[in-house]
């Protein structure tokens, strides 16, 4: 099992996160997010993958920061075509992870037709931002995800979920990776190592 920590912003803070070796490392490049990324990602692992995650942005300023921050990921969070999906797949070779919103009337056919044009599918909680509203929804829902491809769990994910998500993990369904942040924060952007790290562990017992 995977784990995702999204939401870094304050380089020292970064740089401690890194040291319990997370797999994909998230910096979000929306500008009204509160834990918006506009500094330089320090040097980190090259076993952390550099995800960075984008709301609805133009095709042009993906790939600039891709290039700027030498990115393994990005996470399009926003309402992005099948089209839009599939044009950022033709110009770079990195994972692309679509985000959808999910609530209990989802309809996981919806999704089936980005199959071909993005490499994950990450379910977050739908809310009235594009992520990081710090609750999650329920999870039964996912007894019903019909595809193999691969999917990362979001929304609102802490400590003490721990037990649920090993009773998910025990369904067999192909969950790529955990997505944390906004319950492991001291404040916006700043993440709790101690609590991570026993998260991980937990998580991985």
């Amino acid at each position: 099992m995977k784990i995702k920590i999204c939401g870094m912003k304050l380089t020292s803070n970064i740089i401690e996160v890194s040291k319990i070796n997370p797999d994909y490392m998230g910096f979000i490049f929306w500008e009204k997010s509160k834990r918006f990324f506009s500094g330089n990602i320090p040097n980190i692992s090259e076993n952390i993958k550099k995800t960075g995650v984008f709301v609805d942005s133009p095709i042009n300023v993906i790939l600039n920061k891709i290039k700027k921050h030498d990115l393994n990921a990005i996470q399009l969070h926003g309402d992005e075509s099948i089209d839009f999906c599939k044009k950022i797949k033709l110009l770079t070779d990195i994972e692309i992870i679509k985000v959808f919103k999910v609530n209990a009337n989802f309809n996981f056919n919806k999704i089936l037709s980005f199959d071909k044009v993005c490499d994950y599918y990450l379910f977050d909680t739908k809310g009235k931002l594009p992520g990081g509203n710090g609750f999650h929804f329920d999870w039964e829902i996912l007894k019903k995800y019909p595809y193999k491809k691969k999917f990362f769990l979001s929304g609102g994910i802490g400590l003490l979920d721990i037990n649920n998500l090993k009773k998910i993990l025990k369904l067999n369904l192909p969950i790529h990776a955990i997505d944390v942040n906004s319950k492991f924060e001291l404040r916006n952007g700043i993440k709790n190592v101690n609590d991570l790290s026993n998260f991980k562990k937990q998580l991985l017992l």
